[in-house]
């Protein structure tokens, strides 16, 4: 009885995996619409590629897999068995650019499948929706078969995709993290209106205040950390104009036209988008390759001299764990949930992100004939985000993801090492710079073009 109990459940689970998002998680999430559950697994596919990578480059795991018996080539090995397996491929960054290489062709595939549906009633949207088990299959394939990809030039090459892709979605980051400033301001500043507590406006005004105070302890320490007197040129230059560029957007976003054209800006958006900008400041410091401009956070806290690297031609020591990158890491956390779950009403960011005007969560679940509760199909009539955006947004991710864990170092073909690199100093710099006036035309174009709806 017991087994063919378990048989029967087994059979439910199969029938899930195999069909429709809702189903697969309407357990957890009964009263949820059904694109933001479909949204909610890619990204878990998402995560679960960057959980592996993050394993991948862990310090010492190639060592300890040498250690297995005949496993890994030139490892401990086994009496009449042949080790088959390059541990210098399946461990380090060269692991991590295969198993980022296998998520970007799996978005990018999804991607252009995607193109142009507009309703559930499309064939491709239960695609879109459904068969999660064979997805998992396609990406394992896929991943698979990217550990075969002789080494060649195969990471130089990608590498540049990794700096192209990665610099687009640092700008996607920083418009969902203005839609985000926009809609905590809004709400808080309504909830305070409505229930007359004070409460509201003391949250806002105390997050604002920590915003800027993290923001300028960045600046000095950078400037104490990151500076020469007699050299570090860039630094100085770099620090200098995103400080000026700041305290101007801070300024435009409480000026009485801008208010009276867009009562929901604020302080509160400002101090955030003047954080982050410090934060992608300080990230394109840590790879510059004057050891004497960009110290390591280790020799930071322990007080230790960096010194140049020796010029017997040996690459330095690769760090791969830092602090910046770590941050990196929990923004894309952070971004990557909320562009599944997001609902924004602001009209400008719905645009950029090709996403519909959303009005929260969906109502309850329907029970279907087999008694399973799923969610409610919110796209009937026409679907509520770009299916074919979605996916490239997490091909960009992917990329973002390969880029952060590998510290943005360049593979070097002759020594077969990674070396920090200007270019990803000036691709961080310029995103921005961009991001900066990204950020100043929302506040400015209600006024400019008055005519024009940006509610």
């Amino acid at each position: 009885m017991g087994a063919c109990l378990a048989l029967c459940s087994l059979a439910s689970c199969a029938s899930c995996l195999c069909g429709s998002a809702p189903c697969l998680l309407c357990g957890c999430c009964p009263s949820s619409n059904n694109s933001t559950i479909t949204r909610l697994v890619f990204s878990f596919f998402l995560l679960l590629g960057t959980m592996v990578s993050v394993i991948m480059i862990l310090p010492g795991m190639e060592t300890q897999l040498r250690k297995i018996p005949g496993f890994c080539q030139g490892g401990s090995s086994i009496p009449g068995f042949e080790n088959q397996v390059n541990c210098d491929v399946i461990v380090g960054y060269k692991s991590v650019y295969r198993m980022c290489f296998a998520m970007t062709c799996f978005f990018f595939l999804f991607f252009t499948i995607m193109i142009r549906v507009r309703s559930s009633k499309d064939p491709r949207a239960a695609i879109q929706n459904g068969f999660w088990f064979f997805k998992f299959l396609i990406l394992v394939g896929i991943t698979v078969g990217a550990f075969f990809i002789p080494d060649g030039t195969f990471h130089s090459v990608w590498f540049y995709f990794g700096v192209v892709g990665s610099f687009i979605f640092i700008l996607i980051q920083l418009i969902l993290l203005i839609d985000f400033a926009h809609s905590w301001n809004k709400v808080w500043v309504e909830n305070a209106e409505n229930s007359d507590n004070k409460c509201w406006f003391a949250g806002l005004l105390s997050f604002t205040f920590l915003h800027y105070a993290l923001a300028i302890t960045a600046v000095v320490l950078f400037y104490v950390y990151y500076t020469q007197p007699d050299d570090c040129t860039e630094h100085k230059v770099f620090i200098s104009l995103n400080l000026i560029f700041c305290v101007i957007i801070s300024i435009v976003s409480i000026l009485p036209k801008i208010q009276e054209a867009q009562p929901h800006s604020g302080l509160l958006q400002a101090s955030l988008i003047s954080l982050y900008t410090m934060y992608v400041t300080w990230s394109a410091m840590t790879n510059n390759p004057n050891r004497k401009c960009n110290p390591s956070l280790l020799s930071l806290v322990s007080n230790v001299t960096t010194s140049e690297p020796s010029g017997d031609g040996n690459p330095e020591q690769v760090q791969w764990w830092d602090a910046q990158g770590i941050v990196g890491l929990i923004i894309f956390l952070f971004c990557t949930l909320y562009a599944s779950i997001r609902s924004s009403s602001n009209a400008q960011v719905n645009k950029l992100m090709q996403t519909e005007e959303g009005g929260g969560s969906g109502g309850e679940g329907v029970v279907g004939e087999d008694g399973i509760r799923r969610a409610v199909d919110d796209e009937d009539e026409k679907v509520s985000y770009s299916y074919s955006f979605f996916h490239f947004h997490l091909c960009l991710a992917s990329l973002y993801i390969m880029m952060t864990l590998t510290n943005w170092y360049q593979p070097d073909t002759t020594t077969q090492n990674m070396q920090s690199s200007m270019p990803a100093v000036w691709v961080k710099m310029s995103s921005s710079w961009l991001g900066l006036g990204l950020y100043l035309w929302t506040l400015i174009a209600p006024f400019i073009f008055p005519d024009r709806d940006f509610n």
